[in-house]
């Protein structure tokens, strides 16, 4: 399954960058979201390095999910695809 990446987690004055929004095409609502708890996540950079990551919630109510990888990603990161497995 794909995902793209939309924006870090963030606050008004703070972001967190190993905290991701992703967005899945095949999900639309919160419930088939939240059934996604616990997967892995995988992000290739465009030289091929992967950084892992968990799925830790759903976000909203449009089937959006909260990704925590291991270390923070690049700003270059978003609206790139994700893999989830």
């Amino acid at each position: 399954m794909e995902g793209v990446i939309k924006n870090f987690r963030r606050s008004r004055t703070r972001q967190k960058t190993n905290h991701i929004i992703i967005y899945l095409n095949d999900i639309s609502n919160r419930e088939k979201a939240s059934g996604l708890v616990g997967k892995q996540v995988i992000w290739k950079s465009p030289k091929g390095k992967e950084i892992n990551g968990k799925v830790a919630s759903a976000h909203g109510n449009n089937g959006a999910i909260r990704v925590i990888f291991e270390k923070g990603l690049p700003g270059q990161s978003l609206s790139t695809k994700v893999e989830i497995k």
